[in-house]
């Protein structure tokens, strides 16, 4: 049995999940921007339902959505929710994207979010469960813009991360649906790794795109700045 991962106001059980807690997901709900309080909020691929508790530890949305395709992973968020403080605004969905958006058709989310899988070269694993989670074909970037931009308020946020060599691949994707990238934050290991990631925040409303850049580490173990200061809410030793 492993133990829960720890956060300053919550904690997570991960046995049953195929993705562990791993920076990606800490990282994009310590980064998507809540000024605009928004309302409502959708975790599209929930997992361990990390993303969606960083998000009802910083905002006052009183609707959070999840949803989570894998039966494991989803009867595992279900229970993060129910054992932290917030368990009234959080619910969890068994289903994959297409259904939901089709079953919630009339619903609009002011923040949407997704950690979504994709595909690693260097990765392959025998688990299947495992391989959905990282895999883009289990949810591909199209159909994550697509229903995302249908399921977005007028004035909503998309946040997402994905491998950086995406990214310009899934900015066209986005433009095709209307959705203009507002906001973006490449992120590297360290001063001299190459960009690993790209934090992307998009809108139905055409803005200058605010970039910057985030190292997260200076040397093995000892953290930047910058993401001590994203990271610090959550995080018990930060």
């Amino acid at each position: 049995m492993s133990k829960p991962f720890q956060f300053k106001q919550f904690s997570i059980e991960q046995d049953k999940c195929a993705m562990k807690i791993g920076t990606d997901g800490v990282l994009l709900g310590a980064w998507a921007n809540i000024e605009a309080n928004p309302f409502s909020i959708l975790d599209i691929g929930a997992g361990t339902g990390v993303i969606a508790l960083m998000l009802a530890q910083k905002s006052y949305a009183e609707v959070i959505d999840a949803i989570e395709i894998d039966e494991d992973a989803y009867e595992q968020c279900v229970d993060n929710f129910e054992n932290s403080d917030w368990g009234d605004r959080l619910f969890c969905y068994h289903a994959g994207l297409d259904e939901f958006a089709e079953e919630m058709e009339d619903e609009e989310y002011d923040l949407i979010i997704s950690n979504p899988p994709f595909y690693d070269e260097n990765y392959t694993s025998p688990e299947a469960n495992r391989n959905t989670a990282r895999f883009t074909e289990a949810l591909p970037f199209k159909d994550l813009v697509k229903y995302s931009s249908q399921l977005l308020s007028k004035e909503g946020r998309f946040c997402t991360i994905i491998p950086h060599k995406n990214q310009e691949e899934f900015i066209q994707l986005a433009l095709q649906e209307n959705l203009h990238l507002q906001k973006l934050t490449t992120v590297k290991g360290n001063e001299n790794a190459p960009i690993k990631r790209s934090l992307m925040q998009f809108g139905f409303e055409k803005t200058p795109t605010k970039t910057s850049e985030l190292v997260i580490e200076i040397e093995r173990h000892l953290y930047t700045e910058d993401y001590k200061n994203l990271v610090k809410e959550f995080y018990l030793k930060m």
